[in-house]
């Protein structure tokens, strides 16, 4: 209910508990904690450019700035140390055991949990290396739900699996910006289907082993 809000993104907070109250041997919270002047933010660019939801602006690699991508305009959100960077009370956050915040660099998007936009690891974006935790925890395979499917769930089931973990997207605990069409939740199943991350029910074989 937020400047951001996912449709329908409050519905999955039962399928999360459902997860949290299973023995996964690690479990994690990522949250979106920005400084106010985020360079995806609206009030960051003049207009007429900067129209939520429709404009683009075309970002650099700290560590390389002739290396570009070009990132969404949103409004404001997730602002860190306010109402909106918090998990919602719903979700039994006493089960986590880490919540960790990113995209704390005013200067790149951070979609992932494992990385920015250009796949820099730095501590300005996250004071977290998410990888090198799970792999220290032993941890094999990773299960992502959570908001916005299309961006953060993608971006980090992706990193997950780059990172050599196999990767399950639990589908009931996701809600997306856009549900159809190449850069919603239908393209962005297509992309992490051919890297063999797969997409699961929350009945299915894949979550039940976890209490095997």
């Amino acid at each position: 209910n937020g400047a951001l809000a996912v449709p329908g993104g409050r519905d999955i907070a039962p399928t999360i508990n459902h997860l949290l109250s299973l023995p996964f041997d690690v479990k994690i919270a990522t949250r979106d904690f920005h400084p106010p002047d985020h360079v995806s933010f609206s009030t960051s660019h003049p207009p007429p450019d900067n129209i939520p939801f429709q404009s683009f602006t075309t970002i650099s690699n700290p560590p390389n700035i002739s290396e570009t991508t070009t990132i969404p305009i949103w409004p404001p959100h997730c602002v860190r140390d306010t109402p909106g960077a918090k998990l919602i009370p719903e979700i039994s956050s006493s089960r986590f055991n880490r919540i960790i915040d990113k995209g704390l660099d005013r200067r790149v998007e951070m979609f992932s949990a494992f990385a920015d936009a250009f796949g820099n690891k730095s501590e300005e974006s996250a004071h977290f290396d998410l990888a090198a935790y799970l792999k220290g925890e032993g941890v094999m395979r990773v299960f992502v739900v959570g908001l916005a499917g299309d961006y953060c769930v993608r971006c980090t089931a992706i990193d997950a699996r780059k990172e050599d973990f196999m990767v399950f997207v639990v589908e009931e605990g996701v809600r997306s910006i856009e549900q159809e069409g190449e850069e919603g939740w239908e393209g962005a199943k297509k992309d992490m289907g051919k890297l063999g991350i797969e997409i699961v029910g929350i009945d299915g074989q894949e979550v039940k082993k976890i209490s095997e």
